[in-house]
């Protein structure tokens, strides 16, 4: 197994409901160790982008209402695990998409649910596969938000000032 990242998200539900330490100590399990967090209330052109795969289905409206925070409290929290197989170690506790169908151990299994609209109310995000992590992290996070790099940077110049971007 390989070193990598993933982006995970506490979604608004897991926050309302007071979820967010029963998913970290579920997390702590993988052994990997978490490079970036930070709490934020996303606003929409992060939420489509992060979602722009999803935007022909017929529930886009609310899965973008949904993380942006409008059915529960508008807050996140993003974080980026990083280590040996960190994509497949993070979903396999996470649990299928669809909490009916997750384990009943897993996360999505014992805190999510589906709402009488069909929306998937499953409390937490996990990146799917190695290019859709970095496109997610770089997404979420800047280069300095992090104390590990795991992707290529620059250096900028601004007004008085130098910062890194992903390259």
């Amino acid at each position: 197994m390989t070193e990598q990242q993933t982006l995970v998200l506490i979604k608004p539900d897991g926050l309302k409901k007071s979820l967010t330490g029963n998913i970290l100590t579920r997390l702590s399990e993988t052994k990997l160790i978490i490079i970036g967090a930070k709490v934020l209330q996303p606003k929409r052109p992060l939420v489509e982008e992060h979602y722009q795969h999803m935007r022909e289905q017929p529930f886009y409206e609310e899965l973008v209402r949904y993380l942006m925070g409008e059915l529960h409290t508008p807050r996140v929290m993003a974080l980026v695990y990083h280590g040996e197989g960190a994509i497949q170690k993070v979903r396999q506790i996470c649990g299928a998409t669809n909490p009916e169908e997750a384990d009943p151990v897993s996360i999505r299994g014992a805190y999510g649910r589906i709402t009488t609209k069909g929306l998937y109310e499953n409390v937490i995000h996990a990146s799917s596969n190695e290019s859709e992590a970095e496109r997610e992290i770089k997404l979420w996070f800047e280069p300095d938000e992090l104390v590990v790099t795991p992707y290529p940077t620059k250096e900028v110049v601004g007004d008085h000032c130098k910062h890194r971007i992903w390259i």
